[in-house]
């Protein structure tokens, strides 16, 4: 073969190589669907909210979003898996608050949320309401307290995980109220409310989607809401009553590491998402709000919120 022909044989297969590698140069992401952990169980607000915004961004991303729950040790199975996950923004995590900036400040955890996940955005964020199966004696959030007040332990107060987002604005009550109540942690919201349901629990906090459709359907009964806005119109705010509250911040996140214009992708795709018609609708609802915040803005809230928590497990621990 003349040098001419190898040299010209060589550009050829040259040329070959990039184009067979011209997906990862032009990188067409998503090129394949995405994968959203959430570290809670089925039938919990989290999944609810998920099962919404998932329907809907494919139209924004040309990709589907393929829900994966993973509960378990309060939510630190499915985060360490998608912190461990390759982080080419194939895999997501829709966590919380919580789990995020306040559970490593309890124990001793084999990653660091802050440095390890990066926000794609908040979704909205969450009032729970304390809620008692209908058919308990307690009217009012006051009885329900003075029962707790006369009876130490008896109390059963079902959550959807140690320190979780369920747990946290109910034992600060508790805590105000001078009460003793005995903590049952379950593998998320669903199965914290099916054992209230099936009377393994005296009350509960729980978000909007969740209580909602078990309010109206005169299952459960809601005696006060976190927020500063009234969830049902004849049930008071834990603010009216007195009490200190806290809400759950929905975040989607990523493995810190993904490339800044996946990231981009991503945050472009939920920020199109939150102006969509038939998003807002179906969100409406389901009874959450849709107040977005873009991830940079979200990351700067995180060391903030952490170390706000600090004083709250000081003070809820007495340590």
């Amino acid at each position: 073969m003349s040098f001419r022909n190898l040299t010209r044989s060589l550009f050829v297969a040259i040329l070959l190589v990039c184009v067979g590698l011209s997906p990862v140069l032009a990188d067409d992401y998503p090129s394949k669907p995405i994968t959203l952990i959430i570290p809670l169980g089925a039938g919990g607000s989290h999944d609810l909210n998920a099962r919404v915004f998932t329907s809907v961004i494919p139209s924004y991303l040309g990709q589907a979003v393929v829900v994966k729950l993973m509960p378990g040790a309060g939510g630190q199975t499915g985060t360490a898996a998608a912190i461990k996950a390759k982080p080419d923004g194939y895999t997501l995590i829709f966590t919380h608050n919580y789990i995020d900036q306040l559970q490593p400040l309890l124990e001793k955890l084999p990653y660091d949320t802050l440095k390890d996940l990066k926000s794609v955005c908040r979704i909205n964020y969450g009032a729970s309401s304390l809620v008692v199966r209908a058919d308990k004696p307690w009217k009012t959030l006051d009885e329900m307290l003075d029962y707790g007040k006369k009876n130490p332990g008896k109390l059963v107060f079902t959550t959807s995980g140690n320190w979780g987002a369920t747990m946290t604005p109910g034992a600060r009550v508790l805590l105000a109220a001078g009460v003793d109540a005995t903590y049952i942690p379950y593998k998320g919201g669903g199965p914290a409310m099916q054992a209230i349901l099936a009377g393994d629990g005296d009350f509960m906090m729980s978000f909007p989607s969740q209580a909602g459709p078990l309010v109206e359907a005169g299952k459960i009964r809601a005696l006060a809401s976190a927020g500063d806005v009234r969830i049902f119109p004849d049930v008071p705010t834990l603010k009216e009553l007195g009490y200190e509250t806290g809400t759950m911040d929905r975040i989607v996140m990523a493995p810190a590491g993904v490339p800044e214009e996946r990231m981009k992708i991503l945050r472009d795709a939920f920020s199109k998402l939150n102006g969509d018609k038939t998003y807002q609708s179906l969100m409406q609802r389901i009874g959450e709000n849709t107040e977005y915040m873009d991830g940079p803005d979200y990351d700067k809230l995180r060391p903030v919120n952490q170390e706000a928590y600090r004083a709250l497990v000081k003070k809820i621990s007495g340590q």
